[in-house]
């Protein structure tokens, strides 16, 4: 009984994408916002990448400064502070390979949020911030959802 209620209520999470440079980083600095004294979170990458601007730019229209993020690869998460998370949320199909594998070893709930990659939005600069609005409009929706109940029970 003791797994479902560490799966609702975690107090680490870890949010997993492919470069760990837009999606995750915009969940962690989402969800830091939501609980800032309730939740300790972290973003990592399967792969190293660097911070993305219109992510950035994005975050900023929000009141969140993003800009000083530093990507890291699950390994440099592990060697910096370990990797003691008991949920990981992996936004892309390469993160969540990784972060299943690291389960073998590693007590953590694994749920799977498709997140949609912005970097590939054609157009002008409006069109292509739109996309990445949409991305971060996508993970604030499944982020109160998910953790709806973590303001009442650390209130």
């Amino acid at each position: 009984m003791a797994a479902p209620s560490r799966a609702r209520s975690p107090q680490a999470v870890l949010f997993a994408c492919a470069l760990n440079s837009v999606r995750s980083p915009m969940a962690e600095s989402l969800l830091q916002r939501m609980f800032p004294q309730a939740l300790y979170v972290r973003s990592a990458g399967v792969k190293k990448g660097e911070i993305d601007p219109f992510a950035v730019a994005v975050m900023a229209e929000l009141g969140q400064d993003i800009s000083s993020h530093r990507p890291m690869t699950f390994e440099e998460l592990d060697n910096w502070e370990g990797l003691n998370f008991d949920l990981i949320i992996t936004l892309s199909p390469e993160a969540h390979h990784k972060a299943l594998e690291l389960t073998r070893t590693l007590a953590a709930d694994v749920e799977y949020w498709p997140t949609h990659d912005p970097t590939g939005a054609e157009g002008n600069r409006e069109q292509k911030l739109e996309a990445y609005r949409e991305v971060c409009d996508g993970l604030l929706l499944r982020i109160r959802k998910r953790f709806s109940k973590v303001g009442a029970a650390s209130g």
